[in-house]
């Protein structure tokens, strides 16, 4: 996903996905995607530690746990989940960087530049706002880096935020890892705003403002 691409482009593409949501197998996506609850008229699921309700009549998307509205990012990634997650997918426990993943090399540079550089300048000198951002999105804490901690985006596609927090000497650096089956779930492009998701949400839950570069 291009940073180019304008927000009424993006309202478009959501309204475009919104759609196809409505011809999909509901039987069918439940089965492949047991992390869904149904109340008879929405499917719910839960994305970074938020609810969200995804209405069986129209496709819309709300959030049952914030008044906020739901960002572009977020819908996208629910209806890209919905749509490509595969009948069936092996286990994994291979923890690999995006540029690994299948496919994801022609997004690399983008990621690096506007996903690995904002985290890293966003949250140097604030670790300990980090961490406790990550706990409050329902982290696993990782023996890995500085501070590492493990949150799902979805219950289906984990993923681990490491961070090493800079000194006199060298910049602040991090890493973000996912499961390589990951990309069975949902399109390699979507990672890309599932990563980006993930850290808004992160900032919200530290009070930390995003710096500039990301989508």
């Amino acid at each position: 996903m291009e940073k180019s691409i304008s927000k009424d482009n993006y309202e478009t593409l959501c309204a475009d996905w919104q759609k196809r949501f409505l011809q999909l197998d509901i039987n069918s996506l439940t089965k492949k995607l047991p992390e869904i609850h149904s109340d008879g008229s929405r499917l719910i699921i839960s994305h970074f530690h938020r609810r969200y309700a995804v209405s069986l009549q129209d496709g819309s998307i709300c959030c049952l746990d914030s008044d906020s509205p739901v960002s572009l990012f977020t819908r996208l990634n629910i209806y890209t989940l919905f749509w490509y997650c595969k009948d069936e997918v092996s286990a994994s426990n291979d923890w690999i960087p995006f540029r690994d993943l299948k496919d994801a090399s022609p997004f690399g540079p983008a990621f690096q530049r506007s996903v690995i550089h904002v985290f890293s300048e966003t949250f140097s000198g604030h670790m300990k706002e980090l961490e406790q951002a990550c706990r409050l999105l329902g982290g696993r804490k990782l023996n890995i880096s500085d501070m590492g901690y493990e949150l799902d985006a979805f219950q289906c596609i984990p993923v681990q935020f490491l961070f090493w927090d800079g000194d006199d000497e060298f910049p602040a650096q991090s890493n973000i890892l996912f499961q390589r089956n990951c990309v069975d779930f949902i399109h390699v492009e979507s990672i890309v705003s599932i990563a980006s998701e993930g850290l808004a949400r992160l900032s919200e839950a530290s009070g930390i403002p995003l710096q500039s570069g990301g989508f």
